[in-house]
């Protein structure tokens, strides 16, 4: 059995962050991940260049069951110093839109930016170690595959159920329920929407099609809106608005679009001896939308009659086309999962349980889920280094 002081479970961005941190002030740590090589998922984000931070991150850009916990990791380690960690190891990057920044290169940079951090602070890394239980017997014992280890603290960083190809399991919510923490409800989050069968046939043979919406999802207290492109595809609605609006959604809502958000699409067909049929309609529409998904939503929302009345009514449908989805891609295509391990249960400032000392949990099993374009990585470099700076 190897002694040590800290054991970290995952070796994604927020363990890997951990580590580091815990590495520099001298703690000993041993970093664990069942892959063959660390920060697998960070490798394929952002299109393989690692949507690293976003520079407008705070905590009104999370969802949780508390919105304030977050407040306190984000303040600490903040998307300055994300990028000055960046900027020390020469890896260039650009901003994409809305803040977003990735790397110029490859996401390679930042996996091997974290490696060498990792090893300046002493950080014994091993892959290729699953994880068979963790105990507490006043200290924590983790037996594994590689063999058994005792420590002080054990950080869970073990991430959620999305992606499972890439490994993602359960595992770290299981840990937290033996203990005796509650775990919120998990469900996919950042995932594309599925149409059911009527609205299946009605859309989804325009797959590939797009336009800048607003999609808005949620009841009052937890809605979001986002105006962002939405696309069209052959199992229903994707696009970074509508993954955006999927965290907040839950089945048997609907969803709400505005197709032409800021422009009367209409108004032109309201003008005297102005031309009042569906060609004339699709010809609007055509001006905001692909054509052929003009043509299939003004079919499928012709008026009876052309009226001011009814070409008032049509207006107000445009901007809130109201769709029913019958569920997500599920893990599979989800980018994050929403729920996890109950915020009520951890300190803020530490991460760390409220009811087992040395017992801590970061990223994505916690329930802290970032909008899409950065955030989720900010949150795991902050839940990170605030555990690291603690244990």
């Amino acid at each position: 059995m190897q002694e040590v002081d800290v054991v970290v479970l995952g070796a994604g961005a927020a363990g890997l962050m951990c580590a580091i941190e815990a590495g520099r002030r001298g703690r000993r740590v041993v970093l664990l991940d069942h892959a063959e090589r660390v920060g697998k998922k960070i490798l394929i984000s952002g299109g393989g260049r690692c949507n690293f931070t976003n520079i407008h991150c705070r905590a009104e850009n999370f969802l949780s069951e508390n919105p304030h916990f977050a407040k306190s990791a984000l303040a600490r380690f903040t998307p300055a110093d994300i990028i000055a960690l960046v900027e020390k190891h020469g890896i260039r990057y650009h901003e994409k839109t809305l803040g977003q920044l990735f790397c110029d290169r490859s996401a390679m940079d930042v996996v091997t930016m974290l490696e060498r951090e990792c090893a300046e602070a002493g950080v014994r890394v091993l892959t290729g170690a699953r994880v068979a239980s963790v105990k507490r017997d006043g200290k924590f014992v983790v037996e594994t595959s590689a063999g058994e280890l005792r420590a002080e603290a054990v950080v869970v960083a073990t991430g959620g159920l999305s992606i499972p190809k890439m490994g993602a399991t359960g595992f770290g919510y299981d840990v937290a329920r033996q203990f005796g923490l509650r775990v919120v409800e998990c469900r996919p989050a950042l995932v594309p929407l599925v149409f059911g069968g009527e609205d299946a046939a009605r859309w989804c043979d325009l797959t590939g099609l797009s336009a800048e919406v607003v999609a808005a999802a949620g009841v009052k207290r937890r809605r979001g809106s986002f105006r962002e492109k939405m696309l069209v595809t052959h199992r229903g609605l994707s696009g970074p608005a509508i993954l955006q609006v999927s965290s907040y959604w839950r089945a048997g809502e609907v969803v709400e679009i505005d197709l032409a958000p800021g422009v009367e699409v209409f108004a032109p067909l309201l003008a005297r001896n102005a031309r009042r049929d569906a060609g004339a309609a699709v010809m609007a529409l055509r001006t905001i939308l692909p054509g052929r998904l003009a043509e299939r939503w003004v079919a499928l929302h012709e008026p009876a009659g052309w009226t001011n009345a009814s070409l008032e009514a049509m207006e107000r449908e445009v901007h809130a086309w109201r769709v029913m989805p019958a569920g997500t891609e599920g893990y599979a295509k989800a980018e994050v999962t929403a729920g996890g391990v109950d915020t009520a249960e951890l300190d803020a400032k530490k991460m760390e349980s409220r009811k087992v000392p040395g017992l801590y949990f970061i990223g994505e099993v916690v329930d802290v889920t970032g909008w899409l374009g950065g955030y989720n990585f900010q949150w795991a470099w902050a839940s990170g280094v605030s555990a690291g700076r603690a244990v």
